[in-house]
């Protein structure tokens, strides 16, 4: 029976209306909405005191994020990345007229697979691209030794891993920047926004710059720039986030243990490898469905949207099955199989901090029933 309100794999955290109105009035006191107001700075120092990293230029969204890293680092050629990930990777690429080189994953984290990096390098070649899918660290000691073997950046794709922490601490200190999606349907969002983990002030402010046209003073432009810049309104909504992130966070782990001790038993479902992290942010909740199950996947995913559960099937199609790729993965002849069987098995079920038990059952149900 179809639910009056569908539940979505995700959805947003908001803070008590109560607590919003004081600081928007602030803002219309202010009269500054873009341009780095004092709710900006703000929101960029306590993102840098809660994520442990030493600078963050915040941008309008994730993808904007991409784009203006790779400018901000001159990446030009071609760059080795996945084709397990969100379109916005690979269309950033694109935007730069840089070539994207696809390569397979791991078939255990999902994750571009270092071992396949090193025959995909030629002298075009300038940086990697991997994706911290569903929150789950990249290999970034093995990425890191073939960077600095073959002089390449690393630009992590990070949208999924706010905040988590891999065996060094801070897994946003890895690679030359990382950048963050502050989307809705994130554990951490601005409504939408984003944000570039940088190493220096010295980057931070080209960052700045680029992400503001270009512009390096009242009467100079020294940069091909972007309008790129968070508003105010976002940079409020994520300050009151943060009040809320931790307990947020606490509570969809809640949810993860009930979905992986409802699912264990079920033949032909398997859930994503659990994160062997520091400190996890239960992004999402992809299970896999196998030959065993009594249905497919794909009937899976329309049975529980018959019943107002709507999973994601999260990655697919594969980026390189959209036309603009398909070209230049004919080119590269490589093999995705690992990618491709995992684009064809992948469900995210719904996992959010407001989402009730009551509900969560409801999933388990539907599922356990085939």
């Amino acid at each position: 029976m179809m639910k009056k309100n569908p539940i979505f794999v995700t959805q947003p955290s908001l803070p008590p209306l109560e607590e919003l109105i004081p600081y928007l009035e602030q803002v219309w006191e202010n009269k500054i909405l873009s341009n780095g107001g004092p709710f900006h700075k703000k929101l960029e120092d306590e993102l840098c005191k809660y994520l442990n990293v030493p600078y963050i230029s915040l941008v309008s969204n994730g993808t904007m994020g991409l784009i203006t890293a790779l400018q901000a680092l001159n990446i030009k050629g071609e760059v080795i990345t996945t084709p397990y990930s969100y379109v916005a990777t690979s269309q950033s690429l694109m935007w730069n007229k840089i070539k994207p080189v696809f390569i397979d994953i791991d078939p255990v984290t999902l994750n571009l697979d270092p071992k396949k990096i090193e025959a995909a390098i030629t002298p075009d070649t300038s940086a990697i691209m991997p994706v911290h899918v569903y929150g789950q660290p990249c290999d970034v000691d093995a990425i890191e030794i073939l960077a600095k073997k073959h002089k390449l950046k690393v630009i992590y794709d990070a949208a999924h891993a706010f905040g988590v922490k891999c065996h060094c601490g801070g897994l946003l200190k890895h690679g030359d920047l990382s950048i963050l999606s502050f989307h809705a349907t994130k554990v951490f969002n601005t409504f939408e926004g984003g944000a570039i983990v940088c190493k220096d002030i010295k980057m931070k402010h080209h960052i700045d710059q680029i992400k503001n046209f270009g512009i390096t003073s009242e009467t100079t432009v020294e940069h091909i720039g972007i309008n790129g810049k968070m508003n105010e309104f976002s940079s409020v909504l994520g300050l009151l986030q943060l009040k809320y992130i931790e307990n947020n966070i606490k509570k969809r782990k809640v949810i993860s243990d009930h979905y992986r001790t409802g699912l264990k038993n079920i033949n032909g479902i398997r859930c994503h490898t659990e994160s062997k992290v520091e400190y996890d942010n239960y992004s999402y909740f992809p299970i896999f469905v196998d030959d065993e199950y009594l249905l497919t996947r794909d009937q899976l995913y329309s049975k529980l949207k018959d019943s107002g559960i709507n999973g994601r099937r999260y990655f697919y199609p594969l980026i390189t099955e959209f036309p603009m790729y398909k070209n230049i993965l004919k080119k590269q002849e490589v093999d995705l199989s690992i990618a491709k069987e995992a684009s064809k098995r992948v469900i995210c079920l719904p996992i959010y901090s407001e989402m009730d038990f009551k509900t969560v059952e409801q999933v388990l149900d539907l599922i356990k029933k085939g």
